[in-house]
């Protein structure tokens, strides 16, 4: 897992929860003293960690911290990404084209980093679906994305998911439809 969801997934933990909640949920996760550096890869196993333990502290579920996380980096990732992205762009552009640029881009500059293949299709000028099969089954993430993104630009969306790997199927499949 790339060191960048661990660096932002500690700022979450301390917006959410106090600046003291980053060392408990460490210890909670047999992670005591672990340094995060946001151009490193770790072990997907501390990420699933982490996320049981921020989900016992809130009585929560770890998929809705993932989701929770995912639309509290967005803006993050626009900060990050958004100069590679076309101005005109808006929530299902940048879905819809976030594997040819985003993720073409992480891929380049961190050899190692290892994004989801994301499959998309432009159905409708208000809808794109999404087709994410990845084994870390963080689809919850990428849900998130997408609600911040859609606050960033100000817009309303709905989120259909008729098939998800958590429920068993061999991929999720997003329905993302501007309101």
């Amino acid at each position: 897992m790339h060191g960048l969801i661990f660096v932002q997934l500690k700022k979450y933990a301390s917006t959410r929860l106090g600046p003291e909640a980053w060392d408990e949920l460490l210890h909670k996760a047999a992670l005591q003293g672990r340094m995060y550096l946001p151009v490193q890869q770790y072990p997907d196993d501390e990420l699933h960690g982490l996320l049981r333990a921020i989900a016992l502290r809130t009585d929560g579920d770890a998929d809705g911290v993932l989701q929770d996380l995912g639309a509290f980096m967005a803006p993050e990732l626009m900060r990050m990404y958004g100069s590679i992205l076309e101005r005109s762009w808006r929530t299902l552009d940048v879905v819809e084209h976030t594997e040819a640029t985003i993720h073409r881009v992480v891929r380049a500059r961190n050899p190692g980093a290892r994004p989801p293949e994301l499959r998309t299709e432009r159905t409708a000028p208000d809808e794109v679906v999404v087709l994410y099969a990845s084994a870390r089954r963080l689809c919850g993430f990428a849900k998130g994305i997408v609600r911040g993104l859609a606050r960033h630009f100000g817009e309303t969306v709905t989120l259909d998911e008729p098939s998800c790997m958590l429920r068993g199927d061999a991929a999720c499949r997003l329905l993302i439809r501007r309101t």
